[in-house]
């Protein structure tokens, strides 16, 4: 094998192997996407009228996921869709949410559907004990914890 075709093959190497690198840069910040949670399709959901019973609507589009909420008065489908991009937080794009009022006799009252553009973020539940703390670094606790403390509880005459 002569000089020129080692070169060659090396030129040739080269030039794969910054295709492939570049191709790894971009797949790495190309957009990946989850979905999670259900929703009944607008076709099943028709099956679900007014004054239908609760054995009913589960028959036709079932029971809330884990994503989604049961209640006495109400049932809560629940599906979104997020975005995660490089080193961005992840963002939700599509929410869904398919809400069932029930009337005191366990028929179906009513039947909303909401979008992402329909309002703001609900929680519709808070596991969270809330800190005063929060916000503070170590030292800064400490530090404003000096002006409160009271030489005078620290007698030690006695």
């Amino acid at each position: 094998m002569g000089k020129l075709a080692v070169f060659g093959w090396m030129r040739a190497l080269r030039r794969s192997v910054l295709v492939l690198g570049v191709a790894a840069v971009t797949a790495a910040c190309s957009a990946t996407f989850t979905n999670h949670g259900y929703t009944p399709r607008p076709d099943e959901l028709a099956a679900v009228e007014i004054g239908t019973s609760r054995d009913a609507v589960i028959e036709a589009i079932g029971t809330p996921g884990s994503a989604g909420v049961m209640r006495e008065e109400a049932w809560f489908y629940t599906s979104y869709r997020i975005r995660n991009y490089a080193y961005e937080p992840p963002q939700v794009i599509e929410r869904d949410i398919v809400a069932l009022s029930f009337d005191g006799r366990g028929r179906v009252s009513n039947v909303e559907r909401f979008g992402l553009e329909d309002g703001r973020v609900v929680q519709l539940s808070r596991r969270v004990t809330t800190s005063s703390v929060r916000d503070l670094g170590f030292f800064t606790q400490i530090f404003r914890n000096f002006g409160r403390i009271d030489i005078g509880q620290f007698d030690n005459s006695q």
